[in-house]
């Protein structure tokens, strides 16, 4: 029973120096000014509101932006389509511009940071439409489908490539110039 109380104390004793060890260890590397510990890389926290809640409070952030006279915004999930209202006067690069600036201005805030802006009169009508039939209590897949739509008139579509048709360098050299590149990069090959 002795030597089981000794083993205890002395595997005790061993756990604790080597804790010891770890930490100080750990001190002197927090004292490296060369190492930087992160201890939250998104320090920016969400609180919980309602995605009508989220939605109001991205449209007056897109308010804020020039040249922007109203905006509509739906939150459905982690989705965000904000609708903005501009002067039907303005050329497309101008609102370009202005869609850009909104979208900055929403990148920085939590709920915000994927938006997908749009400033055609025509969404931004189906938008205020989705939200009130939202805050009507429709079916969410009715919304969402229909919000699926809106997005995918605006977005680009369409399958990435995986491997490029063709290869246009290659195509331009022909048969004998592509074996004389090749002989030329075995003897450099050699030399290395």
């Amino acid at each position: 029973m002795r030597k089981l109380i000794w083993l205890t104390a002395l595997l005790a004793l061993v756990a604790c120096q080597q804790n010891g060890g770890e930490e100080s260890l750990l001190q002197e590397r927090q004292n490296d000014p060369e190492l930087k510990y992160v201890t939250d890389s998104d320090p920016v926290e969400k609180k919980s509101i309602t995605s009508q809640q989220a939605a109001r409070h991205l449209a007056k952030l897109a308010i804020q932006v020039p040249d922007v006279h109203d905006a509509t915004a739906l939150v459905l999930g982690d989705y965000v389509v904000v609708g903005i209202d501009v002067d039907k006067d303005l050329d497309r690069s101008r609102v370009g511009v202005i869609k850009y600036s909104v979208a900055e201005a929403l990148k920085h805030d939590p709920y915000g940071k994927q938006a997908a802006v749009i400033a055609d009169a025509d969404g931004v009508e189906r938008l205020r439409g989705l939200g009130q039939k939202m805050s009507e209590g429709h079916p969410v897949e009715a919304v969402t489908d229909e919000l699926s739509q809106i997005v995918g008139r605006y977005m680009p579509s369409g399958s990435v490539e995986e491997k490029p048709q063709s290869n246009s360098n290659q195509d331009s050299v022909t048969e004998k110039e592509q074996k004389q590149l090749e002989k030329i990069e075995k003897e450099q090959s050699k030399q290395d």
